[in-house]
């Protein structure tokens, strides 16, 4: 997987963690969240243990499917990165066709929008940050938060791309300089800024 670009999708007001990857042109999406959704699990708990069955009837009946699946670092619940299973579009339509559901195909056709939108996005970068706003205020977020947010978005890409162009590598010595940047301005660790804001 190369460059990340990690959102939260909506699906009948509820989310879905979901990961672009750029190398590959492609999106991932959380297969618990999915699950969760499908399955109208009442928790997380819930997902991940439906998940687990299916995944090993689906292994035990030969199905590629789930053998193929990838795991990627997505934000949990407790505000953490960790891993969890994912699978891009392709996959999710095998999975979603083993899980009863009065939901699966209207779940088909949100992912086929959702892959259209990437598309249009790429022609029209100006869409992005229109869909971000419409999902924010979904949520419930004011519009002053949200255009704060948007604007921190696009200076952090503005100052990424600079660290690119001086040869910053990422992952380390990215994680370093945000850290030295949030120390500089808010007088605390990244860690510490980010259990202070939950």
């Amino acid at each position: 997987m190369s460059k990340k670009d990690t959102a939260l999708k909506i699906f009948q007001e509820q989310t879905v963690r979901t990961h672009w990857d750029e190398e590959h042109e492609k999106w991932f999406f959380s297969i618990i969240d999915v699950i969760v959704i499908l399955t109208e699990q009442n928790n997380f708990q819930g997902g991940r243990n439906y998940w687990k069955v299916l995944k090993h009837r689906l292994i035990k009946e030969g199905n590629e499917t789930v053998t193929n699946c990838n795991r990627l670092k997505m934000l949990a619940q407790d505000g953490k990165m960790r891993l969890t299973d994912v699978a891009d579009t392709e996959q999710l339509f095998r999975l979603i066709q083993s899980i009863p559901s009065k939901k699966a195909e209207p779940f088909k056709l949100w992912l086929a929008k959702v892959g259209t939108e990437r598309l249009e996005e790429i022609e029209n970068p100006e869409l992005a940050f229109d869909r971000a706003m419409e999902t924010y205020l979904k949520k419930g977020y004011s519009k002053e938060w949200i255009n704060q947010r948007l604007k921190s978005i696009e200076v952090r890409k503005e100052l990424t791309d600079e660290w690119d162009t001086k040869g910053v590598k990422k992952g380390l010595e990215y994680a370093i300089l945000t850290n030295e940047l949030t120390k500089a301005w808010a007088g605390l660790e990244v860690k510490d800024y980010k259990k202070l804001n939950k």
